[in-house]
């Protein structure tokens, strides 16, 4: 969520220049190269922004870090964390010299605005990547794998050691070459006919894109791990980069509608926009990996593992009504399972399925009204024009209120699962639908200064039962309202811890102090985190996010999703609290009452009962470390794991938390009389005209 810049900072009018040392050499290759490697080097411009990077970054982060051998050896961890992952690029030894040279320079190079540490990195990187698709290549075209061997690949790797050998080394990559051959094999792809030229294919590929890295992608991946260090949401943005960042909203949600980031070697979903093919089709999650990328039903999926994601973005995009197909790893099932083959439709985002949407539930013959709000959107030029019909969630949902109510529901359930945010504006404008005027959150910057938006209408425009359901991918302005409905105890918060996105990034562009010969923006845009939220009662939403009232097991596995799994994560914090009072409308022991009657009806539920015991098997996939290269063991656990999402990807699946949601509804609704309470005062007939 984003603070328009001048309110918060000011630039300075220049900045220091400092010079650069000469580039070492690199050390001798641990695995033989049969040809001459170009070595890469930052370009004079890529120096230059990385000078006023690094004094951006600490001037106006709000996480004031201390720049000593501490920054060193967490950038140079998190860097080779990004670049080998696995532990299946680097040997022991290399991390040995690159801890020798860096552990204790980097916040050095950091202050002198240097990127050699990261290019001398990354050159390594490098020629070992290519040395193993090589080396893969000749795996596959010799064939004569056994599959009778009683072996096993781990499948995760992250706190492995690095191997000591390349001896040890070439054995992961030969393990690496039977998983892949045997998950080609039993995925039920159309190439499977013949995996192992398949995957010749797939490995020549990613030697040719490793063969045309350059300087800017070894910069990308340095600034990246530099940035991140400070917090998640920080990140550098080259002069083309930002061009794609930048691209007009029409534009970019032009395609399938769901926003990529480049994660390790992967393109990951980081978002699905609401309203796009993608969102309509509920094919793709946050989380999934693509792997491949297809034109049309029958057209050959590409590999596109290690590519840049603006290259990915190319092949996704696509006319309006083609079909593109793409091969995922699931995060359901921690990107580990069978790959699945998805295909969609390009389309434009329809804006009426980004905008909220009625219905309504009748149980037992009660009426429950259901909102579903999946952004937080707001028309801005429109309402800078004064236009009579321009697109807001609080306007959409004060007329969605007002034909609920003229149907007679007993109570709303605001649904704000996977909203991952939106305008705070209309945040702050929609939770002031259900409350008196007060503040609804607030802000706070690196210097300790407080800014508190509140709702300013004192009209209440619905005071019945409510319950507010979220998720793990309810974020940020999501997070917002159902922290404010919690903390006023106007309702009850149902559902899932949520993301713990609490805070404000700012988009800066990097600029000479004297720019007669040079464009303004020529060196790039950072997006830096300035400030952070915090809710009424002074908690902040970041790390933890929204502990629900009724908590509800979820499909979304947390151990993956949300701000806690980041580790340069902002922690979590309290300030002062807010001036407010909360409403008479729920005490401690109505939500206790509540939760007990949840409980208790789960208890008594055959489907509630199933929905657990599956969502057991599906953790037991997601914390498998290894996998059986054993063919026969190897065939049952896919043909499991097949069978096993076939019978959760269908269609008639009941939505169960919405539908116990509405039985909350209705307990609030007898716990206050059968009545709406506030009925007395047409809180309906209050609103604004």
């Amino acid at each position: 969520m984003f603070i328009h810049t001048r309110k918060i900072l000011f630039l300075a009018s220049a900045l220091a220049v400092f010079l650069s040392l000469p580039f070492p050499e690199i050390s001798r290759t641990a695995v033989s190269v049969p040809v001459k490697e170009p070595v890469l080097k930052p370009s004079p411009v890529q120096e230059e922004a990385e000078r006023y990077l690094s004094r951006y970054l600490m001037q106006y982060h709000f996480r004031q870090l201390a720049v000593n051998d501490s920054l060193s050896r967490e950038v140079l961890s998190r860097y080779l964390d990004e670049l080998d992952e696995s532990k299946s690029y680097f040997l022991a030894s290399d991390i040995e010299v690159f801890r020798e040279r860096y552990a204790r320079s980097m916040d050095d190079e950091f202050l002198s605005g240097k990127a050699d540490a990261g290019f001398y990195i990354y050159n390594r990187f490098l020629r070992q990547a290519r040395e193993k698709m090589r080396y893969m290549i000749a795996l596959f075209e010799k064939g004569g794998f056994d599959f009778t061997v009683q072996e096993s690949m781990e499948l995760k790797r992250d706190k492995a050691p690095w191997p000591a050998t390349v001896q040890e080394l070439r054995d992961l990559w030969r393990k690496e070459a039977k998983y892949q051959l045997l998950n080609l094999k039993y995925s039920g792809e159309e190439e499977s006919d013949d995996p192992r030229k398949a995957l010749i294919k797939r490995y020549r590929n990613r030697l040719s894109i490793l063969e045309q890295q350059n300087a800017e992608d070894a910069f990308r991946a340095y600034t990246m791990a530099l940035t991140t260090s400070f917090d998640p949401h920080t990140s550098y943005f080259s002069p083309g980069d930002f061009e794609n960042f930048q691209i007009d909203i029409s534009r970019s949600f032009e395609g399938i509608g769901a926003k990529l980031q480049s994660e390790n070697e992967y393109t990951v979903i980081h978002e699905v926009i609401p309203g796009g093919p993608a969102f309509r089709s509920n094919l793709l999650k946050k989380g999934d990996r693509i792997t491949g990328v297809g034109q049309g039903n029958k057209g050959e999926i590409v590999d596109i593992v290690g590519w840049r994601v603006n290259d990915v973005v190319k092949r996704i995009r696509g006319k309006k009504g083609s079909v593109v197909r793409l091969k995922i790893l699931p995060a359901s099932q921690g990107n580990k399972g069978p790959a699945r083959i998805v295909e969609i439709v390009r389309d434009e985002v329809r804006l009426e399925e980004q905008s909220a949407k009625k219905e309504i539930i009748r149980l037992n013959g009660r009426k429950i009204g259901v909102i579903t709000i999946p952004a937080f959107y707001l028309d801005f030029e429109g309402q800078s024009r004064n236009k009579p019909d321009y697109a807001s969630t609080s306007r959409d949902v004060r007329k969605i209120l007002g034909e609920l109510r003229k149907e007679n529901v007993e109570g709303i359930v605001l649904d704000l699962r996977n909203n991952g945010g939106g305008a705070l504006e209309e945040a702050v404008k929609l939770t002031g639908l259900f409350i008196p005027d007060g503040p609804v959150v607030q802000i706070r910057n690196s210097q300790g200064g407080k800014v508190v938006l509140e709702d300013e209408d004192p009209a209440v425009v619905y005071d019945g039962p409510l319950v507010v359901l979220v998720n793990r991918y309810s974020a940020s302005a999501s997070e917002i309202l159902a922290a404010a409905i919690q903390d006023y105890g106007r309702g009850v918060v149902i559902g899932g811890r949520t993301f713990g996105k609490g805070t404000v990034q700012s988009i800066m562009k990097i600029r000479r102090p004297f720019n007669f010969i040079y464009k303004a923006d020529d060196l790039g845009q950072l997006k830096l985190t300035v400030a952070k939220f915090y809710r009424i009662s002074g908690e902040s939403t970041q790390h933890m996010g929204v502990k629900p009232d009724i908590s509800f097991p979820s499909l979304i596995d947390s151990e993956v999703v949300g701000e806690d799994n980041y580790t340069s994560s902002l922690p979590w914090d309290v300030i002062s609290p807010a001036r407010y009072s909360r409403t008479s409308w729920l005490t401690g022991a109505d939500v206790r009452d509540l939760r007990e009657r949840f409980t208790q009806r789960n208890a008594n539920d055959s489907l509630y009962s199933r929905y657990v015991r599956d969502l057991a098997v599906l953790n037991g996939f997601r914390k498998k470390e290894s996998v059986p290269l054993f063919e026969p063991a190897f065939k049952a656990e896919m043909e499991r794991i097949r069978s096993f999402e076939a019978q959760w990807s269908k269609e008639d699946q009941p939505d169960i938390l919405l539908n116990r949601s509405a039985a909350v509804v209705v307990d609030m609704a007898d716990l206050s009389g059968n009545r709406l309470p506030g009925a007395e005062q047409a809180p309906w007939q209050a609103e604004k005209k």
